[in-house]
């Protein structure tokens, strides 16, 4: 079998500013276990515009890292990227191909998928193989009530993964340095350019290890404010439930739950939050959830370490109060 047709499990690694996500790590975490339950290798494809540390890849268990590298991915964009990851899998012909369910990853994905033929499973939770070597694509339904088991009958068998639902792969600087230089099937794509790149720092909420959170009990935008303070207290960020943002009362990136972002913080303070299952599935596995709700039978006191039944614009400025006080002292 040649080189370029090795039939492996392969991880699209995503990077942003020369920096490989953490989701790339957790994605080969689980494409090792199902690499070797199918006798497979474990290959990587970064695509980027500048100096990554595409080793780091190796390290954490790729066997072979192909580095696409041009001055032209410095900014991720989809369809140039889905043009050369296309054309890579045309040409490698990969069994399983994991992406990140990232807000970048939901978006390229489904265009990879359409371009080659196949399906896509979005946002799984977990991946398996049966007795026929086939992948099994599983993912919650239902708002998290049942979950899918799903085959695809056609190569490549491709999913999306929630972030942080896997273990980041372990380090190993032992471990064989084996890079691969790509030039770009397609530098340039005519399909779209990027105008403006606007900052969206302030609101990824992923990594926060502390996250105010307001729901339907949020009055109007510019009550924001009064949670902002509360996280800027506590050195956290502040996250918002679906209903918030299909009101255009906060943007999409700040959104919690099922279709928004699973996030694990040390602490999460749902303010106004009711508790709906979809909103539950983005934030159940917080350290310390305190929840903040004017409804003494609101479900969301029934996941929550601490409760306030009361009023959030009572209830937060007290807290900012306190803890205020706490410093100081």
């Amino acid at each position: 079998m040649s080189d370029k047709k090795q039939k492996g499990v392969l991880v699209l690694a995503e990077q942003n500013n020369g920096e490989i996500h953490k989701v790339s790590y957790e994605l080969l975490n689980k494409g090792k276990e199902l690499a070797e339950k199918r006798d497979l290798p474990l290959t990587c494809l970064l695509i980027g515009g500048e100096v990554i540390s595409a080793e780091e890849l190796n390290y954490r268990g790729a066997q072979t890292v192909y580095y696409i590298k041009d001055s032209s991915f410095k900014i991720p964009e989809e369809n140039s990227y889905k043009e050369n990851v296309v054309a890579f899998i045309k040409e490698r012909e990969p069994e399983i191909v994991l992406i990140g369910a990232t807000n970048f990853g939901r978006s390229l994905a489904p265009r990879i998928a359409a371009a080659l033929g196949t399906g896509l499973t979005a946002d799984c939770t977990d991946l398996q193989v049966n007795e026929e070597g086939r992948l099994i694509q599983i993912r919650p339904a239902f708002s998290d009530h049942l979950f899918a088991h799903i085959k695809t009958v056609k190569d490549p068998q491709m999913a999306t993964v929630r972030y942080k639902e896997f273990a980041e792969a372990q380090r190993d600087t032992s471990r064989v340095e084996n890079i691969v230089m790509m030039k770009p099937y397609m530098a340039l794509c005519s399909k779209s350019k990027i105008d403006e790149i606007i900052p969206m720092d302030d609101m990824d909420i992923t990594e926060a290890e502390v996250i105010v959170a307001a729901g339907r009990g949020l009055r109007k935008k510019e009550d924001l404010l009064l949670l902002e303070e509360l996280a800027r207290t506590l050195g956290g960020k502040v996250g918002a439930s679906r209903a918030l943002v299909d009101a255009g009362l906060a943007e999409s990136a700040m959104q919690v739950g099922y279709s928004g972002n699973r996030v694990k913080p040390k602490v999460y303070i749902a303010c106004g939050i009711s508790g709906a299952p979809q909103h539950l599935a983005g934030m159940k596995d917080s350290q310390t959830i305190i929840a903040i709700n004017s409804d003494p039978s609101a479900p969301i006191f029934q996941v929550a370490d601490y409760g306030y039944v009361g009023d959030l614009y009572e209830v937060i400025p007290q807290l900012i109060h306190a803890w205020r006080k706490e410093e100081t002292e």
